[in-house]
């Protein structure tokens, strides 16, 4: 079906089978410069279902931005129907400054849905969730460890929803957790307007993994292929495996402080009692072994070479609902 209706985004109108790339500006730099986020728009001459791919919500989560960077120069974000909306970064202050958080100090992962005149974080999530969240029907939201934690990559979504659970079908990502939705959070507040948003997670903070950003990647086009909105001169690419759904997860955190040496199990399953680590102390005169306190999947790893006591240092599956190893 042709597509005709006005696509009106920040003032600007997006005509059928035209691609713009908008700017929203919510506040200067402290030295009156102007920061500008660029939004790119690809909108099809058929009808079909918005979708939006976003990244660096997290100013320092820059694999992210890479995914969304190459799902644009790789001209996956060209729809066969539709429209494709990309923010390859939201937070541009953070991701300015290799910071995780705003300016005002705040997470704008944590303040949604925002205010018009509250703090810089908060009025950056109104204007986000007000002027462009109301058009889309679908989401990807791309995220990364914080600090020096490496999550493989995963999806992850709010359980009970059918829908949701057909896209992360489709997404096939190495892993599927179920995760409640976090008050403040974008994909909480994305919810409450009936767009449906997964949120991948993979890599780590300040970091750019190509492996990881691939599998980003080919999710994107099978997430689209499900859709029926990925161009005809781009093929999906088949998954090794089906996704590994995750119920239940646990951290294991260090019983002491010390040098952290990983023995290399990120992504992997392990029988209880593999030791995924030593710890140890500058002066050779202790080695702690970290074992695994349960079979599981090792779903992200402290990548950090010093930890402190009570560091979260593996994530690890508990309950698995399809087994696949």
């Amino acid at each position: 079906m042709k597509n005709t209706k006005p696509f009106i985004l920040l003032g600007e109108t997006i005509l059928p089978g035209q691609s713009k790339t908008i700017y929203m500006e919510i506040a200067k730099l402290h030295n009156t410069t102007k920061l500008k986020i660029p939004i790119l728009i690809q909108r099809a001459k058929t009808e079909g279902p918005t979708v939006l791919f976003s990244a660096g919500i997290h100013g320092d989560e820059i694999n992210g931005v890479e995914i969304v960077r190459q799902i644009i120069t790789k001209k996956i974000n060209k729809p066969k129907r539709g429209t494709i909306i990309c923010i390859p970064v939201i937070n541009m202050f953070g991701f300015v400054n290799k910071s995780r958080e705003f300016p005002d100090g705040r997470d704008l992962n944590r303040v949604f849905p925002g205010s018009k005149k509250g703090s810089l974080a908060s009025r950056f999530a109104y204007h986000i969730l007000t002027e462009i969240m109301p058009f889309v029907d679908y989401a990807v939201d791309f995220h990364a460890g914080g600090a020096s934690r490496f999550n493989a990559p995963q999806i992850r979504l709010a359980p009970h929803d059918d829908a949701l659970k057909a896209l992360a079908d489709a997404f096939n990502a190495p892993f599927t957790l179920y995760s409640k939705n976090i008050a403040g959070s974008f994909r909480n507040a994305s919810q409450k307007l009936q767009v449906k948003m997964l949120l991948f997670e993979g890599g780590k903070s300040l970091d750019i993994d190509y492996t990881v950003a691939d599998t980003g990647v080919a999710g994107v086009k099978r997430f689209l292929a499900h859709l029926n909105m990925l161009s005809l001169e781009t093929s999906p690419e088949e998954p090794a495996q089906k996704t590994i759904y995750i119920q239940k997860s646990a951290w294991l955190r260090a019983k002491c402080s010390g040098l952290l040496h990983d023995n290399g199990y990120l992504g992997a399953f392990v029988t209880k009692g593999t030791v995924l680590a030593t710890i140890t102390d500058p002066f050779g005169k202790f080695e702690r072994k970290v074992k695994a306190p349960n079979d599981g999947y090792i779903i992200n790893a402290n990548h950090a070479p010093i930890i402190y006591q009570g560091d979260a240092i593996y994530h690890i599956s508990k309950i698995i609902l399809n087994e696949s190893h």
